[in-house]
């Protein structure tokens, strides 16, 4: 629902939604994505599903655009060659359609389980595969870019080792993880810097066409400052968890990275609803968590006791935001958002996303998949920065990290590091 009036779009996520799926967001985001349709080589399998059968939110099938491709305008002439990494629960590595991208050649795939590593290369029609994705990086010379779809821990290990190798990055979310976040942070800025090289994050929320819309109007100061903005990401997880990659026995399953994972860990779904309007960044937080529902918030690898996480963020325009995720509240469902400005929506301005290759679905998560690869190659083949590069990403994830660290502590305000390539 639109309000014209004060610049602001709503949506509540609700099963019985039609045109919207229960995965809308900021201010009415246009719902969770159609599993894939992807043309030419596809995933042939059926959505990904968790724990209690229910399909993951952002694989519901909906119907592609057939005008997505109006207006393409033609890349340079060549490939970029690219290897993608990782096929667990989601499969992402093959749900975001490079296999598709008419300026990609997917050379090579990987994946630690040798099944799995197999069901990758037939869904993106790589010739070659390695047991690893350290093994890819380091052995693979032909490789120009990689796509890391891998479990949250590794993203940014292997994306320190993708730069340092001399190779194009994106990454799936979050940026950095854990225990060790904030000195993953300050490798991967460095190795970010130091080469010269692309780094982008997979953030879906940036690409939902209201967010795109809202990012439009910013840019093109019609709304003027973002006093206040909020963004939710309400997972809920269930009694039998969500299943994970897990490192002891090299399977997916509910004892994997997932189990017990602090809410505000996993962010940037929510936090995009700020960062990616704006461009701005959040400078400090005070966060309050609530006792996990489950069995899995009372021990855990974490040690979090935390379901839900609600913080309140300090904004470099001189805002405030409300971001929340939760795994454990029931009837809360989806990515949303709202937005005040300073100034009321204009519905003049055109805020509709980037037209799309011909052959490139819009894909998952609210029709972002697709446009998150193109924005990648695009950024490659043009020698422009990433709409999600790494100043946007390790701001969206870094302000998570910092709020769980300030729920432990009752809410204490704590100051968020920046990260910004001058």
């Amino acid at each position: 629902m639109k309000n014209e009036k004060d610049g602001t779009l709503e949506v509540e996520g609700s099963k019985k939604m039609t045109s919207l799926s229960r995965r809308g967001f900021i201010q009415g985001i246009g719902g969770a994505g159609a599993l894939l349709g992807l043309a030419g080589k596809s995933m042939g399998a059926e959505a990904p599903r968790d724990a209690d059968g229910n399909i993951i939110p952002g694989f519901e099938k909906i119907k592609e655009d057939p005008n997505a491709s109006k207006g393409w305008k033609d890349l340079p002439n060549r490939k970029v060659k690219v290897g993608i990494a990782g096929y667990g629960l989601c499969r992402f590595g093959g749900a975001f359609f490079y296999q598709n991208h008419p300026n990609v050649e997917v050379v090579a795939a990987t994946d630690l389980d040798p099944g799995r590593c197999a069901g990758l290369a037939r869904a993106v029609g790589a010739k070659k595969t390695y047991p690893s994705c350290e093994e890819m990086i380091q052995k693979d010379k032909e490789i120009e870019a990689v796509y890391i779809a891998t479990d949250a821990p590794t993203h940014a290990k292997l994306a320190v080792m993708g730069l340092n190798h001399g190779k194009h990055v994106c990454s799936a979310v979050p940026a950095v993880f854990g225990f060790q976040a904030e000195e993953e942070a300050e490798e991967l800025f460095e190795a970010v810097k130091k080469s010269g090289l692309k780094y982008a994050m997979n953030e879906t929320s940036t690409f939902h066409a209201d967010l795109w819309d809202k990012r439009t109007q910013y840019q093109a100061g019609a709304l003027g400052k973002i006093i206040y903005s909020e963004g939710e990401y309400y997972h809920d997880f269930g009694p039998n968890g969500l299943p994970g990659y897990n490192p002891k026995n090299g399977k997916i399953d509910v004892n994997g990275w997932r189990r017990g994972l602090p809410p505000m860990w996993y962010p940037t779904h929510s936090n995009a609803y700020y960062v990616s309007i704006t461009g701005g960044r959040f400078t400090e937080v005070s966060c309050l968590g609530t006792p996990g529902l489950y069995n899995e918030h009372k021990e855990n690898q974490w040690k979090n006791p935390f379901g839900t996480e609600v913080g309140m963020f300090k904004t470099s325009e001189g805002g405030i935001s409300r971001m929340a995720v939760s795994w454990d509240m029931k009837n809360a469902h989806g990515e949303k958002g709202r937005v005040y400005g300073q100034k009321p929506h204009n519905p003049s301005i055109n805020g509709a996303r980037p037209a799309l290759p011909p052959g490139v679905g819009a894909g998952g998560h609210g029709g972002s998949h697709g446009q998150l690869t193109n924005d990648f190659i695009t950024s490659i083949l043009l020698d422009r920065e990433p709409t999600v590069n790494i100043g946007d990403a390790l701001n969206m994830t870094m302000a998570g990290v910092i709020a769980h660290k300030s729920a432990l502590k009752d809410g204490e305000w704590m100051k968020i590091p920046q990260y910004d390539l001058s």
